[in-house]
């Protein structure tokens, strides 16, 4: 039964007839389907141009094809037809590494190179333009109005416009702010956490190390209306409760509660019903990490941001 499906998938694949091929895997419960038929599924996915379904379905496969060269080929395009080009390159270039030399994966990084030469080119004449904007703003800057100034810095940290971002004001926050994170320590913690820290929150923490942000809500948004509250973001270090070696901190809370070991525990919640936690399943420590919300008793993921950037700016007061 099971070859004769096999042999019909890839009939309708020869035929262009994707929504068969859909139709016939989807029948199937997803917890009967194997890393065959996911790929079958992902595949006609992407040819029907459906590339975020294809994305979620072959993530549900990334163990079993993190050593399958097409494996990567396949989500790598899925990325890069949704413009998500960090990721597509992530994704081509470790196919490239599974057999180096294909065409076809080739090809897609050069469009990717190109991508960014022109997302760099575009960046560069914006910042030419913004340049003269302050030139012809410049003395409402020295007089000290900022305007919307804050929105034209690209740098991770400063487009937080911490001024503003932080509550030091909160009596709680004292359990959160250590001193400036410094290369030491942050070499240390990532070796006695096993993961990479994302470059913009190491770059955050060497600013402000931890605390409680003003704006505390991130939507989630498969969930009409709904949002995750933080109480808070640890900080690198281990001398505060909650930082990521602290009492209340990543590895503590995941072998207290019984969290998946796939990251860093990063936020915790009011309700003590879950956290945020940084995702590193998808590219391991070579790539950047999602930021997703578990839950404490069901242990469900519900994914937030692509990036611990992307989630702090998604931030939003109540």
């Amino acid at each position: 039964m099971r070859d004769e499906l096999l042999q019909q998938l890839e009939a309708w694949h020869e035929a262009d007839d994707y929504e068969q091929i859909v139709q016939a895997v989807t029948d199937i419960p997803s917890g009967e389907r194997d890393y065959v038929l996911v790929s079958h599924l992902g595949r006609a996915l992407n040819n029907l141009e459906r590339y975020e379904e294809a994305v979620e379905q072959f993530l549900t496969v990334v163990h079993e094809g993190a050593q399958d060269a097409l494996w990567h080929y396949r989500l790598g395009l899925a990325y890069y037809y949704l413009e998500k080009y960090d990721k597509a390159r992530q994704a081509f270039q470790a196919a490239d590494r599974l057999e180096p030399g294909d065409e076809d994966t080739l090809e897609f990084l050069r469009w990717i190179e190109e991508k960014e030469a022109e997302a760099a080119e575009a960046g560069e004449n914006q910042a030419a333009g913004l340049d003269k904007a302050q030139e012809v703003m410049g003395s409402d800057v020295e007089s000290g109005t900022q305007g919307n100034s804050a929105s034209v810095l690209s740098t991770y940290e400063a487009s937080l416009d911490s001024s503003g971002f932080w509550d030091d004001a909160n009596p709680a926050a004292e359990k959160y702010v250590s001193t400036p994170a410094a290369d030491e320590l942050v070499v240390s913690l990532e070796e006695e956490l096993v993961f990479r820290l994302p470059a913009s929150y190491v770059s955050l923490m060497k600013t402000h190390n931890g605390g409680i942000p003003r704006r505390r809500y991130y939507p989630v948004t498969d969930v009409p209306a709904s949002k995750i509250e933080i109480l808070g973001i640890l900080g690198i270090g281990r001398d505060k409760p909650h930082s990521l070696g602290g009492a209340a901190g990543s590895r503590a809370t995941i072998e207290r509660d019984g969290y998946p070991e796939f990251g860093v525990v990063l936020c915790d919640t009011p309700s003590d019903t879950g956290v945020v936690m940084l995702d590193y399943r998808e590219f391991g420590n070579d790539g950047e990490p999602e930021v997703v919300y578990v839950e404490k008793a069901s242990k469900q993921v519900t994914r937030l941001a692509a990036s611990f950037a992307d989630f702090i700016q998604g931030l939003t007061e109540e």
